[in-house]
């Protein structure tokens, strides 16, 4: 029932919105969980921060953009986005099949859980389970990606996705970013975490090299700069000619 509830509270947020006077990017950000219990649940570790960054870089370069944002997020939400929340993969896929508007951009930056609970071994039926319980086992599954459904869904935008990678080198992170943008037939990715070192890569389909960012700042300047170039060349929207590149007031 709770996730019922939270897909009614967001889609009645998102649908009070009639239009978009501008060409819509959408930013997910944040964490997702998944339920254990009533009040237990699995989660990433993610603040929102790189989303509300981004939010805010895209909105001073012309775009109108929606937020969304695990419910979850610690840092403040962006100022200049309209923000809905989500809180499971399943809520943010409901958001994403019922969008109002098609954007002309998608980043879709949220840590969603790659793992869902299938089973509880070791206690009873209980909404909450006992903290008395000597031992209980989690079976966990894999829950669905929502990036490589995306293209269905948006089959004429611009789709950024992220790679986050511990283990091996920066080749190897950047090898698997690759590979993200074949299987899931986006347009470019972001690669970072240990395995690719400080800062973050930025790779683009049919492009054998990838441009290296420092921070979260310049990332997010580069990308709303690399989407306005990119729908100049290629206009995916009726409004698309109303972007004015980095203009300060809106």
């Amino acid at each position: 029932m709770a996730a019922v509830i939270c897909h009614f509270r967001v889609e009645r947020q998102l649908f009070n919105v009639e239009s978009f006077d501008m060409p819509l990017a959408l930013v997910t950000c944040g964490p997702a969980h998944e339920p254990i219990d009533g009040v237990r649940r699995i989660t990433n570790q993610s603040t929102g921060e790189l989303g509300t960054i981004l939010s805010e870089s895209l909105s001073a370069s012309g775009f109108e953009v929606l937020c969304l944002r695990g419910e979850m997020a610690t840092h403040p939400a962006p100022h200049t986005a309209k923000v809905v929340r989500f809180s499971t993969n399943a809520s943010l896929m409901t958001i994403l099949q019922r969008l109002p508007v098609q954007p002309v951009a998608v980043f879709h930056a949220a840590a969603l859980c790659d793992f869902a609970v299938h089973r509880i071994e070791g206690t009873g039926e209980a909404r909450k389970i006992s903290s008395a319980v000597a031992e209980l086992r989690l079976i966990l599954r894999p829950a669905e990606k929502i990036l490589p459904r995306l293209r269905a869904l948006v089959p004429e935008a611009l789709i950024v996705g992220w790679k986050y990678e511990l283990d091996g080198s920066r080749a190897d992170a950047v090898s698997r970013g690759r590979e993200q943008i074949k299987t899931s037939n986006t347009n470019a990715c972001v690669v970072n975490g240990g395995a690719y070192g400080e800062g973050f890569g930025f790779l683009e389909r049919d492009s054998g090299t990838f441009q290296h960012l420092a921070s979260k700042a310049d990332l997010c300047a580069f990308l709303a700069g690399w989407s306005l170039q990119a729908l100049s060349r290629h206009p995916l929207s009726a409004k698309a000619d109303r972007l004015q590149p980095f203009q300060a007031e809106r």
